[in-house]
């Protein structure tokens, strides 16, 4: 019994060698770690973020009444703020949070807009009122009611639908957003972008 227990501490402790040496990481760029991550998992992943807000906001650029909408500004940057974007999808934790980021991060390199941070503003509001409290030189103190306004809101819905058969699956997401102007509540445009992710399993186990 004693050796038998011995043989057990030995045959797992052998394992955990064999299990640590079979482990490899190295860095990759983005392209590959997409490539890498399609082998793995037919989740979303960030090369799908990448991509499809990409399409998207490049989508919003070119539509038509969009461009309409644009030229009221005479040459002026639309002031816009980010609102709510929804996971419709089954899936809990889906990167929701990495998408709104990456229409940020696209919206602040355009030329046609100027993003205003609506998330901070109760943060800006209560260093404004510090600064107006006195405790700050009145020279030097920003003003309360000069802060700029939005045009826009852009609003997001993620939906994913899946179908499956004989082991195969097809997932097809879908990033849609809309632009509305604030002050009419009419909407500017609506787009929607999408990327078909296939898998097939084929028996074997992790």
């Amino acid at each position: 019994m004693f050796m038998n227990k011995n043989l057990l501490i030995v045959g797992l402790l052998s394992f955990g060698v064999i299990s640590c040496a079979s482990f490899k990481a190295e860095r990759v760029d983005e392209k590959k770690a997409d490539d890498k991550a399609m082998e793995i998992t037919d989740n979303w992943v960030d090369g799908d973020t990448i991509r499809v807000v990409a399409g998207a906001i490049e989508q919003i650029r070119v539509h038509k009444r969009f461009s309409e909408y644009e030229g009221r500004f005479a040459g002026k940057r639309i002031k816009a703020f980010v609102g709510e974007i929804r996971n419709n999808t089954s899936e809990a934790y889906f990167p929701v949070k990495d998408v709104e980021d990456a229409i940020l991060e696209k919206l602040s390199n355009s030329d046609s807009f100027t993003l205003i941070d609506a998330a901070r503003r109760e943060q800006i509001l209560k260093e404004i009122t510090y600064q107006n409290d006195g405790m700050v030189d009145p020279a030097q103190a920003k003003k309360v009611g000069k802060q700029s306004g939005a045009d826009v809101m852009i609003f997001g819905d993620i939906n994913m639908k899946p179908e499956s058969r004989n082991g195969k699956t097809i997932k097809t997401y879908s990033v849609n957003l809309r632009l509305t102007d604030i002050q009419s509540s009419e909407e500017v445009c609506r787009v929607r972008e999408k990327i078909n992710k296939f898998s097939e399993n084929n028996g074997s186990k992790w």
